[in-house]
């Protein structure tokens, strides 16, 4: 009989791999509140503490999972620790860990929301937001050579980036085509076997680890694909999304605020493929040109926000759907639709990402090893390189520039900066956040607190 088993027989309450639900969740938590600094931050955090600490999960069991949740739409940090809790504790487990990773994000930037609603005019703290989007332009250029370091390593990726920040920086081709485009050429090319399109190496790590020792001996049924479960789990899950989305519909209209909100954030539930950043270029977009709900500026000091609270970059999408029913009440008091506004937002946004984990994990786990699926992965990723240069672009444009201009013609069109109107104090604090982040090697926090610090002497010497 094997350690496991052995361990299960003694303590029916523990489960095969000797991992009980309450260190979990202890673990959980820590985890939640460590998730500082975006996807990549994220999940060295969590590969840190599951990988290397605990030896819970082997590198390549967690490279598969967060393989599956980079092609899924929505925060792939928070699918990513939702599918390792479904592992060790079944849909409960899963639920622990994903609810947890986004809690301290809900918490803080509700209270974030609140003081910017009631204050956001006043002038101290209007400097902490200039400094803070000064500190996030730089983040976000760091994220797009982070990424480009890791996913463009020959002429073909370089290609496909390029290729998908033209079609959506100058075209404005929608994101899911660039996406499923990428796909289909990564996937095309692994099955010819092209080496360009290997899946990416993301370094060593221990293999002998508690959940693979558990599957290698004994695979638990809910790891198991089972279609009537499936369909079980899925129309679950699907109620929990789209029934409050068909109720306010119904009570509300099309045209009203929430039920805006709930189709909007439903539909990016759906449709915004490859990571927050690549998420945050389509919901700024459409919040601030379609929608209105947010100016551009609105729309950085809430991803300064995000930035500098624990939990997924999405999180943002809360302060989205607050300051939309804040601005557009419809007889609520503000503050009250506001904080239904937020809430509503996070929920559309987050209950679909435990459907694709759920209902789509025990099938993922008999692709381990699939070439094809690695090859797609690498190509996306690619084209997300390229994504994520379109946003750095659209958020230096409204963070240097007080004014743009759309250029049109031959079929595409976009914005392009006033030069007059470049933003002096803007340019020069986000220069020296650059420099400390790129030359001198400085933490993402140490960089938004300085920034927010010097935008706030800024103030006080009357200079922006």
């Amino acid at each position: 009989m094997t350690d496991f088993a052995a361990n299960t027989k003694a303590n029916p309450d523990v489960p095969a791999h000797g991992i009980s639900f309450r260190d979990a969740f202890v673990v959980w938590l820590r985890v939640a509140m460590l998730s500082f600094g975006g996807p990549a931050g994220q999940i060295a955090v969590m590969h840190r503490i599951i990988v290397e600490e605990k030896n819970w999960i082997s590198e390549s069991r967690f490279l598969h999972a967060l393989n599956y949740c980079m092609l899924l739409p929505g925060p792939e940090a928070q699918q990513l620790a939702t599918y390792i809790g479904w592992l060790l504790h079944r849909t409960a487990g899963g639920l622990v860990a994903g609810v947890l990773f986004i809690v301290p994000g809900v918490i803080a930037i509700m209270a974030l929301s609140y003081i910017y609603a009631a204050y956001g005019n006043v002038g101290f703290v209007e400097a902490l937001f200039f400094g803070l989007k000064a500190a996030v332009l730089a983040i976000v250029i760091e994220a797009v050579v982070r990424v480009g370091k890791r996913a463009l390593r020959n002429r073909v990726m370089i290609g496909l980036a390029a290729a998908a920040f033209v079609a959506i920086f100058f075209f404005a081709v929608p994101f899911p085509v660039i996406i499923i485009a990428a796909g289909v050429i990564g996937f095309v090319g692994s099955r010819l076997g092209r080496p360009e399109f290997a899946g990416v190496e993301h370094g060593g790590g221990k293999q002998a680890a508690v959940i693979d020792g558990m599957l290698g001996d004994a695979v638990p049924d809910h790891v198991k694909p089972n279609a009537v479960r499936t369909l079980w789990v899925s129309a679950v899950w699907l109620a929990l999304w789209l029934i409050p989305v068909a109720a306010l519909l119904i009570a509300l209209g099309p045209n009203n605020v929430f039920s805006q909100i709930a189709i909007f954030f439903s539909k990016m539930a759906m449709v915004t493929f490859g990571g927050a950043y690549a998420v945050l270029a389509y919901v700024a977009q459409q919040a601030a040109n379609y929608y209105h709900w947010v100016q551009p500026r609105e729309m950085l000091d809430g991803l300064g926000m995000a930035e500098t609270t624990p939990g997924p970059l999405i999180m943002v999408v809360q302060f989205v759907g607050f300051m939309a029913a804040f601005r557009d009440a419809g007889g609520l008091p503000p503050m009250l639709a506001a904080t239904l506004g937020g809430l509503l937002a996070t929920w559309v946004t987050f209950v679909p990402c435990f459907l694709w984990i759920f209902a789509g994990a025990p099938y993922i786990e008999t692709m381990r090893g699939n070439k094809a699926l690695a090859g797609s992965l690498s190509a996306i990723t690619a084209a997300v390189v390229g994504v994520i240069l379109n946003l750095s672009i659209w958020f230096a444009l409204h963070t240097l520039f007080r004014q743009t201009f759309a250029v049109k013609g031959f079929g595409f069109a976009f914005d392009a900066p006033l030069l007059s109107s470049v933003d002096a104090p803007a340019l020069v604090l986000s220069i020296a956040a650059a420099v400390a982040i790129f030359r001198f090697g400085i933490g993402m926090l140490t960089v938004l607190a300085a920034c927010c610090a010097a935008g706030v002497l800024l103030r006080w010497a009357g200079i922006v």
